[in-house]
């Protein structure tokens, strides 16, 4: 994102059959400390990608992004929040598997995080189909607009 300009960023939010939202998050002094972009599906948030402050890492913005996430979904009635993505190896995507019930797409099913296995097949480029294939297999779910979500 960090070569992105702003009709590209505008129209990965805007030009998608996904319900997408800007989630800002402020400190009491009203500063801007974080944004999340989060779709929103029948079965959950997807936390897509985001951002914060590094001043205030100490806070645990991260963690308060995923927590407020999960209330929401809870106050919605929906299911499951989507971490987003976890690269294998990656100190800054470690946070995400410090969560409990969390579950990995592998073998095209969700299964349990098990932090005793290493995960790295999954990270060779020859043992995975290529990203073209992996699209194409995807699916997306009927989306419906939770007006809750407007007012964060």
């Amino acid at each position: 994102m960090v070569d992105m300009d702003i009709f590209e960023f505008a129209a990965m939010i805007e030009e998608t059959p996904v319900t997408s939202r800007v989630m800002e998050y402020v400190n009491v002094e009203g500063d801007l400390n974080a944004v999340c972009l989060t779709d929103v599906f029948d079965d959950g948030l997807s936390l897509v990608y985001s951002f914060f402050e590094t001043s205030v890492t100490k806070n645990s913005v991260g963690t308060y992004i995923i927590l407020d996430h999960i209330k929401i979904a809870k106050e919605t009635g929906l299911p499951y929040v989507y971490l987003g993505y976890w690269v294998h190896g990656s100190d800054k995507m470690a946070y995400k598997t410090k969560f409990s019930g969390v579950e990995v797409f592998r073998d095209q099913k969700w299964t349990p995080f098990d932090p005793s296995d290493s995960y790295e097949t999954d990270t060779n480029p020859l043992a995975v189909s290529p990203i073209s294939e992996q699209v194409a297999q995807i699916s997306m779910p009927n989306v419906t607009h939770i007006g809750t979500i407007d007012s964060y």
